[in-house]
C-alpha cells in the first residue's frame, strides 16, 4: 500500500520513538555512560545554589575572607566537575545517536531491498531514499542532542523542584501549583507540532522523489528541452515543502513562546511573594537567593523542555515513517518449511492453468489460464503483441509475484513451496534494460556472486565477447562504469549483463529482448555470446524481432494472456495466424530497408 499523509496512528507525539528502544538496548554500556554523565552533570548544577546560600548567609555576615575563599574554591571544583560531566555526556550521547542511526539505516535498507516488486509498483523510490536520509538525520538529532537535553532538563527540573520544596515549602506550593497550567497546553501543542512535522516530512519526501527521478533522467529532460518545465515543477514542490515546514515552525514557535512566558511569569509572581517574606523577616536573604536559583534552574529546564519537545515531536514523525518501512511485510516470502529443489538441477519449467493480475491493476487479467511446459535443455521463444503477458512469465518464474490461481513449477516443485534464494540461484536473466551499477566492471559482472575470483570474472567476460573492449579501458576491469553505466555503449552494457549471467552458471536462462536495441555489429557480437550461453541450458527467449528466434526449438505465440499458437517458424508461417502476420510485417520491412540501402 502506498503511504499517505493521513496515515498517522493516534497517540502521543513522541510515542513512535519507543519503537527504536530495541536499538538502544544493543549498547547498554554507552547508554549507562550517558545516563551517569547526565545525572552527574545535573547533580553538580543542583549543588551550586546550596553553596551560594551558605556564602550569602554566613560568609558575608562574618566578613570572613578565608570562608569566602573556601566557598569560591568549592565553586571552582564544582565547575571542573560540571565540565567533565558535560564532556562525557556529549561523547556518550552523540555516540549512541550515531550508532542507533547507523543500525537503523542498515535495517531499513535491508528491509526495502527485500520487499516484493508489488511494493515498488505503488511507492516511489525517491521517497524511500528520503526516509533513509532526511528522516534518519531527524532521528540522529533526537537520539543525540535532543534526547540528552530532554533527560538532563528533566532531571534538573525535578531536582530543582525538590530542592525548592526543601528550601521553602510555602513558596514551592505556589510555584508548583502553576505547573498544570503550563504542562497541559504543552502536550496539546506537541501533538500539533508532530502532525505538522509529519506533513512537512511527507512533502519533502515527494520533493526528493521528483528530484531523484529527474536527475536520473537528465539526458531525456535535456533532449526534450524540459529543463524549464522540470525546474518549475521542482520549485512548486519546494514551495509546498516550505509551506509545510513553516506551519511546523509556527507551531513550535507558539509552543516555545507560550511555555517560556508561563514558566517565567509564574516564577516572577512567586518571587515577589518571597521578597515580601524577606522584608518581614520570616525568610533570610540566602534562603530566598537559594530559592531564586532553584526557581531559575527549574524554569530554564522547563522552558528548554518545551523546545526539546518540539524536536522530539518532529523525530516522532520521522520514526513513524521509518517504522512503517521496517514493519512492511513482503508480499512474496519464503514458506515456513521450504521444500528443497531437486539436485542436480534439470531446468524443467511448467505453468499449469495460471491466472494472474498485477496487484496494482487487479481488475486487468494479464495471464488467462496459461499452461506450458519447457523440457530441460530446450530453447523456447515467446512472441506476441505488446501486453500479451510475455514479461509476466519471467516475473512469475523469478517469483516476483505469485499466481492468483494455478501453479508455476521448477523441476517439479511449486515455486511457492521453495525458498526464494534457491529459485533465483537456478535462474539467470539478461534483461532488455540492463542495470549497471556505479561500480567497477569487475564488480558489475560479479554482482550476486560476491566470492567470484578475477579469473572467473574474466572467463565469463571472454565467453560474453566483452573481454576485448574491457581490456582496452583505461583501468581494465577496475574501470568505473558510471551511474547506470553511462560511460558504456548499449552493446557493451548488454555483454556485461551476459557475462553476469554466464558467471552464475544457472541451469535456466531468461532472455528478455536481449538484442532489440542494438546496432548490427553489436547484435552480432551479443548473439554470438548468447549462443554460447544458451548451450546446455533451458532457455526462454522473449523477442519482438522474429529474426532472433529462428533457432528456437519451439515458438510460443501469446495473445491476451494465453498461448494461441505453437510450433516452429516454418509451421507457424504455414498456419497463417498471428505469427505469420507478424512475420510478414517484419520481414517485409527488412526487405524494404535492404532495397532502400542499395
Amino acid at each position: 500500500m502506498a503511504y499517505k499523509e493521513d496515515r498517522q496512528p493516534k497517540g502521543k507525539a513522541i510515542r513512535p520513538l519507543a519503537s527504536l528502544l530495541p536499538y538502544l538496548s544493543r549498547y547498554r554500556g554507552l547508554v549507562v555512560g550517558a545516563l551517569f554523565s547526565l545525572t552527574l552533570s545535573a547533580a553538580t548544577t543542583l549543588a551550586l545554589p546550596l553553596a551560594v546560600r551558605r556564602m550569602v548567609d554566613h560568609g558575608f555576615g562574618a566578613a570572613d575572607g578565608s570562608f569566602i575563599n573556601n566557598y569560591f574554591g568549592m565553586l571552582l571544583t564544582l565547575a571542573a566537575l560540571l565540565s567533565l560531566a558535560s564532556a562525557m555526556r556529549y561523547y556518550f550521547v552523540i555516540t549512541v545517536g550515531e550508532r542507533v542511526v547507523a543500525d537503523l539505516r542498515g535495517d531499513v535498507f535491508a528491509r526495502v531491498t527485500a520487499l516484493s516488486p508489488a511494493f515498488y509498483d505503488v511507492n516511489q523510490s525517491g521517497e524511500i531514499v528520503s526516509r533513509l536520509t532526511a528522516d534518519t538525520v531527524q532521528i540522529k538529532s533526537a537520539f543525540g542532542s535532543a534526547a540528552s537535553q530532554a533527560l538532563r532538563n528533566t532531571i534538573l527540573c525535578l531536582g530543582a523542584m525538590a530542592m525548592m520544596v526543601y528550601t521553602s515549602p510555602q513558596l514551592s506550593g505556589l510555584a508548583l501549583g502553576a505547573i498544570p497550567v503550563i504542562v497541559f497546553p504543552l502536550v496539546a501543542f506537541g501533538r500539533s507540532v508532530r502532525k505538522r512535522s509529519r506533513a512537512a516530512q511527507d512533502t519533502l519526501a515527494r520533493t526528493s522523489a521528483f528530484a531523484s527521478e529527474t536527475i536520473g533522467a537528465a539526458r531525456t529532460v535535456q533532449a526534450f528541452n524540459g529543463e524549464a518545465t522540470a525546474a518549475a515543477r521542482y520549485a512548486a514542490t519546494v514551495e509546498d515543502a516550505f509551506d509545510a515546514a513553516r506551519a511546523a515552525i509556527r507551531s513550535r514557535a507558539l509552543l516555545t513562546g507560550f511555555a517560556i512566558f508561563m514558566v517565567f511569569g509564574s516564577i516572577v509572581g512567586v518571587l515577589w511573594y518571597g521578597a515580601q517574606n524577606v522584608l518581614s523577616g520570616t525568610m533570610t536573604a540566602g534562603t530566598l537567593g537559594q530559592f531564586v536559583l532553584y526557581s531559575v534552574i527549574a524554569a530554564s529546564a522547563l522552558g528548554q523542555l518545551s523546545e526539546v519537545w518540539g524536536e522530539l515531536s518532529q523525530a516522532g514523525g520521522a520514526a513513524e515513517r521509518l517504522t512503517e518501512l521496517l514493519h512492511e511485510v513482503p508480499a512474496i516470502r519464503d514458506p515456513a518449511n521450504p521444500v528443497a529443489l531437486p539436485s542436480p538441477a534439470r531446468g524443467a519449467i511448467a505453468f499449469d492453468e495460471v491466472f494472474f493480475a498485477y496487484p496494482s491493476r487487479e481488475n486487468t487479467v494479464t495471464l488467462n489460464g496459461l499452461s506450458l511446459e519447457v523440457r530441460p535443455g530446450e530453447t523456447v521463444a515467446i512472441v506476441g503483441p505488446s501486453g500479451a503477458g510475455k514479461s509476466t512469465i519471467f516475473s512469475l518464474l523469478l517469483r516476483f509475484y505469485d499466481p492468483v490461481s494455478g501453479s508455476v513449477r521448477l523441476d517439479g516443485i511449486d515455486l511457492r513451496q521453495a525458498s526464494l534464494a534457491d529459485i533465483r540461484n537456478r535462474l539467470a536473466i539478461v534483461p532488455q534494460d540492463v542495470t549497471i551499477f556505479a561500480a567497477s566492471i569487475h564488480d558489475n559482472i560479479a554482482f550476486g556472486l560476491a566470492n567470484a575470483s578475477r579469473e572467473d570474472v574474466r572467463a565469463a567476460a571472454v565467453a560474453a565477447q566483452a573481454d576485448e573492449f574491457i581490456v582496452r579501458l583505461e583501468d581494465g576491469y577496475d574501470t568505473l562504469a558510471g551511474e547506470r553505466g553511462v560511460t558504456l555503449s548499449g552493446g557493451q552494457r548488454q555483454r556485461i549483463a551476459i557475462a553476469r549471467a554466464i558467471l552464475r552458471k544457472s541451469p535456466v536462462l531468461l532472455l528478455d529482448e536481449a538484442t532489440s536495441a542494438l546496432d548490427a555489429e553489436s547484435e552480432t557480437l551479443v548473439q554470438k555470446a548468447l549462443d554460447g550461453l544458451m548451450k546446455d541450458r533451458t532457455t526462454l527467449v522473449i523477442a519482438h524481432r522474429l529474426a532472433t528466434v529462428l533457432k528456437a526449438d519451439r515458438i510460443l505465440v501469446m495473445d491476451e494472456g494465453r498461448i494461441v499458437e505453437e510450433g516452429t517458424h516454418q509451421s507457424l508461417i504455414a498456419r497463417g495466424g498471428i505469427y505469420a502476420k507478424l512475420a510478414r510485417l517484419q520481414f517485409h520491412d527488412l526487405e524494404r530497408d535492404s532495397v532502400s540501402a542499395l
